[in-house]
């Protein structure tokens, strides 16, 4: 229900009105590097979609030419209104964007993407326009200088150049089914400051990595055999060790084989992790279960739980997390 300065606000438009929008989040990467593009090395990632968290964007538009986003601290959303409106034409170039989002930030779970993403889609919607997909990621990533490929609805799973808002590759399917057992590794769970990271410099030996983790996704995606996956989730999050390093990643990672995970991922840009498990193997939730028992142990006593892959869509299963209102 609108509330009432919200109602005035709209009825001040005198065109098209109030449009909303909404996006979800991903649990940090499969795989990030470097990989081949025509020739060229370019930064790219495979995203761990899911379904934890959302961002919800409302647009009301108006004739004055001036746009104003609640909270006021969501600039980038803001910066993306803005751009999306310019792309339009014939459009009134004013508005009030409100966010509402419940995404933590700083973790690794795509909070700003989130943002920006709902805050275009609520633009278009008021205005009842549409762009591709590809378009749209132009527009987020110009708003917050990288992004994760969550502007692509479809199933398939992408290699995404997340400085430029392309497809490096598209791998034709979707991820293997997989149960996620999804943890913070941080020891105040505040995150990171994902801006203030250098660029990732790789070794010549990390380049010709990547090319591997580029040949086992394609193969894994295809067969769809999530250990071949969960194998090249954890190579990446070896690498990327040497650039954010996992506090404690020694005694973590040891526990991929003892519970029978698959492998493990995590967030490149954050201070998430999950547990990767066979989404058809019976014993999972009795893998897991013995995880969460066995991380508490190392006093990571915050889980929670969702699944990707074909076979069912994510879903929550909280212990111990705290969703933050925005």
């Amino acid at each position: 229900m609108i509330g009432s300065d919200e109602a005035r606000h709209q009825g001040r438009t005198g065109g098209p009105g109030y449009g909303s929008g909404s996006a979800g989040v991903h649990h940090g990467e499969i795989a990030q590097g470097v990989f081949d593009h025509g020739g060229h090395p370019r930064p790219g990632l495979v995203s761990l979609m899911c379904d934890l968290y959302h961002s919800q964007a409302r647009f009301w538009a108006t004739p004055n030419g001036v746009i104003t986003v609640e909270p006021a601290t969501k600039t980038k959303a803001l910066r993306a209104a803005e751009a999306t409106l310019a792309l339009l034409a014939g459009v009134p170039r004013g508005g009030l964007l409100r966010i509402r989002s419940n995404v933590p930030p700083a973790r690794g779970f795509g909070s700003s993407t989130s943002d920006v993403l709902a805050a275009v889609r609520a633009v278009l919607s008021a205005h009842g326009r549409a762009l591709p997909a590809a378009t749209i990621a132009c527009l987020v990533v110009e708003a917050e200088i990288a992004s994760d490929p969550l502007m692509f609805d479809d199933e398939s799973v992408l290699l995404f150049a997340h400085r430029d808002g392309d497809i490096i590759e598209d791998f034709g399917a979707p991820l293997p089914p997989m149960d996620v057992l999804g943890f913070g590794t941080s020891s105040d769970g505040r995150g990171v400051d994902t801006l203030a990271l250098p660029h990732a410099v790789y070794t010549r030996s990390e380049h010709q990595a990547f090319d591997e983790i580029r040949t086992m996704l394609r193969l894994s995606i295809s067969t769809s055999d999530p250990h071949l996956l969960g194998r090249t989730a954890t190579i990446s999050t070896r690498i990327n060790q040497r650039r954010l390093p996992i506090p404690g990643l020694d005694t973590i990672e040891p526990l991929v084989r003892r519970v029978g995970a698959v492998g493990l991922q995590t967030a490149h840009s954050g201070d998430i992790a999950g547990l990767l498990f066979d989404g058809r193997d019976p014993e999972t939730p009795a893998r897991r279960r013995l995880a969460q028992s066995l991380l508490s142990d190392i006093g990571i006593s915050a889980t929670w739980h969702f699944t990707v892959g074909k076979r069912e869509k994510a879903h929550v299963a909280t212990r111990g997390r705290h969703l933050s209102t925005q």
